[in-house]
């Protein structure tokens, strides 16, 4: 005969609720996460700066011609990630800044600088036209028209291509050089 003492029923009883507990909050952290996941939450250091594209223009069809008439393929077996600026043509000290901005993020890649390279649809400043990493373009109507927001009242946005040809995110004018620099260095971790 299995009789329960009366001084082990109280010790079963915690043992049962400790486990019900561990449950509650093991599954309880789960429902939590899931909730934050799919709200679309994420921790500020894994935010990026910019706009990330969805989906993200397709350049691939429109490859861009050197200002030497030379073309600019975008050959993915390179990994190469570009950083894109389409000005206007009223374009003229912001552009001085943003090009000097540009080169300076650049030199900070260090040695992954040379998977960078800064495309500037136009004529770039004389300010920059020395920096290693600048490919000036030829002024190319259906590439521009091709870039999303690209004709912004704010002044002259900048995007990120991947080396494949996808314009995968714009940075709104006048946005942090930091931010561009903390984004384009995660991408180029992803090798």
């Amino acid at each position: 005969m299995n009789a329960t003492s009366p001084a082990r029923l109280p010790s079963r009883s915690r043992g049962r609720w400790t486990l019900i507990a561990l449950f509650g909050v093991f599954f309880g952290a789960m429902a939590l996460a899931g909730v934050l996941r799919f709200s679309g939450w994420q921790p500020t250091a894994h935010r990026n700066t910019g706009q990330l594209l969805q989906p993200p223009a397709d350049l691939r069809a429109l490859p861009p011609t050197l200002a030497d008439g030379q073309p600019y393929p975008w050959n993915p077996n390179e990994r190469t990630w570009r950083i894109l600026v389409a000005p206007s043509a009223s374009c003229t000290s912001e552009c001085v800044t943003l090009s000097q901005g540009l080169g300076k993020v650049w030199q900070l890649f260090g040695h992954n600088a040379d998977n960078v390279e800064i495309l500037w649809l136009g004529t770039p400043p004389a300010e920059v036209q020395g920096m290693p990493a600048l490919r000036a373009l030829r002024a190319q109507p259906d590439l521009r028209a091709a870039l999303p927001a690209v004709d912004d009242a704010a002044g002259t946005p900048v995007y990120v291509i991947d080396p494949n040809g996808f314009v995968i995110m714009r940075y709104a004018p006048g946005f942090d050089m930091a931010g561009l620099r903390k984004d384009l260095a995660t991408l180029l971790k992803l090798k």
